[in-house]
């Protein structure tokens, strides 16, 4: 197995980023059951997405520059493209692909990833702005967690009502990490929010 690949397969236990579903688990706070997105356009989610912060993976470290790419197959299921640079904006590139797809119809927020037989984890979309600018993934135990955005930069009012909005629910923001994103001009993008998050 190349370094690429295992830089990313720790992905697939928890696959962006990745990175859609929502399941039932029991938290000493917040919803006693992990709420999905309604009605999610599958087309609509499709392209690319920046990591803005993550619960992260011990593969993940050093990662700057994190994506999420989607596009259709031909038959139906996802094609999911995970990058990041490694050590740096001028890093070397670690990536990997998989494949996604929708476990139910009626509920097309929670998915299952594939990167290596036989191995599949959940990938639920459990929050989404309405103009699908911003989501955040997770799922069924809560474990994971990311906040994902079609721009590098997010405004830090909008942001910070993500990370409400997501503390209040149960999930672990204490534990996200600020992922460093870069600007078609160059400019260095992080969110601060959190005791935690942003460089440590």
């Amino acid at each position: 197995m190349g370094r690429s690949a295992k830089i990313w397969v720790s992905l697939s236990a928890l696959a962006v980023g990745a990175v859609w579903l929502a399941g039932c688990a029991s938290t000493g706070g917040g919803e006693s059951t992990v709420r999905v997105v309604d009605d999610l356009e599958i087309e609509r989610y499709l392209g690319t997405w920046y990591e803005l912060a993550s619960v992260p993976l011990r593969a993940q470290r050093g990662c700057v520059g994190t994506t999420a790419t989607y596009r259709l197959r031909d038959d139906g299921d996802i094609r999911v493209y995970n990058r990041c640079l490694k050590g740096g904006f001028d890093g070397e590139v670690s990536d990997i692909t998989a494949r996604a797809w929708v476990v139910d119809p009626q509920q097309p927020a929670k998915l299952n990833v594939r990167f290596f037989w036989p191995f599949k984890s959940s990938y639920w979309v459990v929050a989404l702005d309405a103009d699908y600018r911003w989501a955040a993934v997770s799922g069924p135990e809560r474990e994971k967690l990311w906040i994902l955005s079609r721009t590098p930069c997010l405004d830090a009012p909008e942001f910070q009502a993500i990370y409400d909005d997501l503390e209040r629910r149960g999930f672990p923001v204490d534990e996200l990490r600020a992922t460093p994103q870069q600007d078609d001009e160059g400019r260095v993008c992080e969110v601060t929010l959190g005791p935690k998050m942003a460089g440590e």
